[in-house]
């Protein structure tokens, strides 16, 4: 009985599935995935490689090849504290990381995970991440600037 259920559930679940087009008291709703412009993500925050952050990082030069120990050790320190709420391609709680850096400055990302306190209250762009994903603060973890260089360095592999 429960194969049954389940399997009912599943069909249902991929019959509703794809675009749909409702019509209700004089309106029409169309359930297709909007385009997203090239100046923003797919959460509609705008994307800013100029943007610094605000906290103590000021300058980060990331070298043409990967680190991979740092990578390593960012990989350690992200699957510990950060898989709660992000992942690398799929948004969560927090935004998806994979291709951060072409949304957003690695001093940024570092000032972020350093001090997001300060982040969210006077960053914009924080400020509008924070409103798109319903209030939901990113939490300091205390990191180091040598930890959050980790991460930093692992991000670039997704």
């Amino acid at each position: 009985m429960r194969k049954i259920v389940a399997f009912l559930a599943l069909g249902s679940l991929i019959v509703s599935c794809g675009e749909k087009k409702e019509k209700k008291d004089g309106f029409e709703m169309n359930r297709t995935k909007k385009e997203v412009k090239a100046t923003e993500t797919s959460e509609g925050v705008p994307v800013d490689l100029d943007n610094k952050g605000v906290g103590p990082i000021k300058n980060v030069e990331f070298n043409d090849e990967i680190d991979q120990e740092m990578a390593a050790a960012g990989e350690i320190k992200f699957q510990a504290i950060c898989t709660a709420c992000h992942m690398a391609e799929q948004r969560m709680i927090g935004p998806a990381l994979k291709g951060v850096y072409e949304r957003r400055s690695p001093e940024w990302v570092m000032n972020m995970i350093l001090n997001p306190d300060g982040m969210l209250k006077e960053d914009p762009i924080a400020k509008a991440l924070l409103k798109e994903y319903n209030n939901a603060i990113m939490l300091n973890q205390n990191l180091t600037e040598e930890e959050a260089r980790n991460v930093a360095e692992y991000l670039r592999t997704l």
